[in-house]
């Protein structure tokens, strides 16, 4: 393989880890916007308890 195609491959595989990069950059700050959303969702829900907080605190397993 000579100089010019090794430069061209070189060059074609750091293209393709920049886009890469670049996707994955994005996924996360939407992700992170994402979780954002949800922590202020549950925080402003105003239900901080559950309407009966006897009801589910035993589970009875025997078949």
């Amino acid at each position: 393989m000579d100089i010019a195609a090794m430069s061209m491959a070189m060059n074609q595989a750091q293209v393709k880890q920049q886009a890469s990069l670049s996707v994955m950059k994005s996924a996360m700050t939407t992700a992170e916007q994402d979780g954002a959303a949800l922590i202020d969702m549950l925080s402003s829900s105003g239900v901080s308890q559950a309407p009966h907080p006897n009801l589910g605190a035993q589970i009875d397993i025997k078949a």
